[in-house]
């Protein structure tokens, strides 16, 4: 799909494509840090018909609602190729000894072979998390690897 820069001289860039139904729909980021979420007339493609202006943290949610499933789809749809491969989404629940502690206590990779490939908070993606990174209750970690290391990391997650 390709994905229009148009710059805007004294306020920032706007970035816009078109759907398959013809709309375009965009984001103009300005150099102060706003966002704001454009649909383009349909006549008319410099003209706006909608618009919403978001904070940072709007945008990050929103970004995680629409890439947060699309992550995990192209993940699992990659690793059906791959026999003996599988990605699961596993929560950190509120007792988890993980909770609040960084990714690397867990030594996931040395104890189960398996890796984290992203952590998914309130919508938000972390894709390849650092081991500094630290859970959260209620995080989904998305983890390769096979059937009984995904086992063995779902029990790590909940009992330690």
């Amino acid at each position: 799909m390709d994905v229009t820069v148009t710059p805007l001289p004294g306020l920032g860039t706007r970035q816009d494509f078109t759907t398959g139904s013809g709309h375009r729909v965009g984001v103009i980021t300005y150099r102060d840090g706003r966002f704001e979420l454009i649909v383009s007339d349909h006549e008319d493609p410099d003209k706006v018909a909608a618009s919403v202006e978001l904070t940072s943290t709007e945008t990050s949610t929103l970004a995680g609602l629409l890439g947060a499933p699309q992550l995990v789809s192209k993940l699992s749809e990659q690793q059906r190729e791959v026999a003996g491969v599988t990605t699961w989404q596993l929560p950190v629940p509120a007792g988890s000894p993980y909770a609040g502690r960084e990714l690397g206590d867990t030594e996931m990779r040395t104890r189960t072979s398996v890796s984290i490939v992203a952590v998914v908070r309130d919508g938000v993606v972390h894709p390849s998390p650092r081991p500094d990174f630290v859970f959260a209750s209620g995080d989904l970690v998305v983890v390769v690897g096979t059937a009984d290391g995904l086992r063995a990391a779902e029990e790590i997650l909940t009992q330690g």
